[in-house]
């Protein structure tokens, strides 16, 4: 991609970004939600005026590991801690439900095979933390039970995620499961929550150390923009396979220890108030460029909209895909509001799921058709659940 062609999709995503959000807190909408349709607007969906470069895809990938590295910073650890039941609960049966209802909807209904069925399966099992997130900042609930709740669950469902992906991964390429392969990455991944907390303490009594003495401003954000960096080129040299690299170290390693660097920066008050001030700005620029993202990677214009399979897939997928996510709301000990707020809160598919729906495209394993209806699903489920969370959250605060 030459320099002033990617300048100019720069600009028209930071400024279509900008106007969509303010549209969308118009018409009582979470920002997020404008940001994703200015992604479907300006992507194959509609206009076509953007198509995805590998730097776009980067710099989306720093949008959400900083969005989170805030969580981070303003995570309650005890309220993170205290909520590890229920985020356990949640994060289980938001794996394992849609898995199992979306494998026997495809095998048994609809009578694909059994490699298709289990991706189909894996696809409608992702949750995009980010929207979530984003959701409940916009809705002043990042902090509150339900947030931590979320929270800790989304950790524990994108390391399911990981795995799946890779035993998925090992299947479709050689017909079987590598073990060596899969091991990998399950070491790599056990290997980060040791050692993550560790690492971040530590780093973060280096960077508070030298930004005291520094006479030049700028320490704080070079250090964070740099680790970074570090992470995604740590991604790379681990021994993941190479198709899951980037997703695996993004998910386990990269977005994973933003959480904990966050909150170990948060033991110093002071600290983490300059922190939180020097960061804002780039976080503000860099995490729309992930939501918008998010609305390319839907091409919408692709789907089939004539066949009849794809619509009858289609229903059955979001339903188990909705319900599914939904179901582990009920097995917690909260009120009612609070059970459909973390309910959908884990609806969200987003990249998470494109990754795996595009996985199995290039892979052979879905059929064109059997594409568009998960890449219909996936727009469903990351649009809908902020549009309920927010009028649910309006009619909480009318009642009360």
């Amino acid at each position: 991609m030459e320099t002033h062609s990617f300048f100019i999709d720069l600009l028209i995503i930071l400024i279509a970004a900008r106007i969509f959000a303010e549209l969308a807190v118009r018409m009582y909408a979470p920002s997020v939600i404008g940001e994703l349709f200015a992604g479907i607007v300006l992507g194959p969906s509609l206009f076509g005026w953007i198509t995805i470069s590998e730097t776009i895809r980067l710099m989306a990938e720093i949008g959400i590991i900083l969005l989170l590295f805030e969580v981070g910073l303003e995570t309650n650890i005890k309220s993170l801690i205290h909520s590890r039941g229920k985020s356990v609960v949640i994060a289980l049966c938001g794996f394992f439900f849609p898995f199992i209802l979306g494998f026997i909807v495809s095998y048994n209904i609809f009578s694909l095979s059994l490699l298709t069925s289990l991706f189909v399966g894996g696809t409608i099992t992702a949750t995009s933390i980010g929207i979530t997130v984003r959701v409940l900042t916009d809705l002043n609930l990042e902090q509150s039970r339900i947030g931590q709740i979320v929270l800790g669950a989304a950790v524990i469902d994108d390391v399911l995620g990981v795995m799946l992906l890779a035993l998925l991964y090992e299947f479709s390429i050689g017909g079987g499961i590598n073990l060596l392969n899969v091991g990998k990455v399950f070491l790599f991944v056990s290997a980060f929550f040791v050692l993550a907390p560790v690492v971040a303490r530590l780093i973060s009594l280096l960077i508070n150390r030298f930004d005291s003495i520094s006479e030049i401003p700028g320490l704080i954000p070079t250090s964070i923009i740099s680790l970074v960096l570090f992470f995604a080129w740590l991604a790379h040299v681990m021994g993941a396979p190479e198709l899951l690299g980037g997703f695996a170290a993004g998910l386990a390693l990269s977005r994973r220890f933003f959480i904990p660097f966050g909150i170990a920066l948060h033991a110093d008050e002071g600290f983490a108030d300059r922190i939180e001030s020097q960061m804002k700005p780039i976080i503000q620029l860099f995490t729309p460029i992930f939501f918008v993202f998010v609305g390319l990677s839907l091409a919408l214009r692709d789907i089939d909209w004539s066949s009849p399979t794809v619509w009858l897939f289609t229903l059955f997928l979001f339903s188990v895909a909705f319900v599914g996510k939904m179901l582990g709301s009920t097995f917690i000990r909260e009120n009612r509001f609070s059970r459909y707020m973390v309910g959908l809160s884990m609806v969200p598919r987003g990249e998470v799921g494109l990754i795996f729906a595009e996985l199995g495209r290039e892979g052979g394993i879905f059929s064109n058709e059997i594409y568009a209806s998960l890449v219909l699903v996936i727009a469903l489920t990351t649009i809908l659940p902020p549009l309920l969370m927010k009028w649910l959250n309006s009619r909480e605060s009318i009642i009360n």
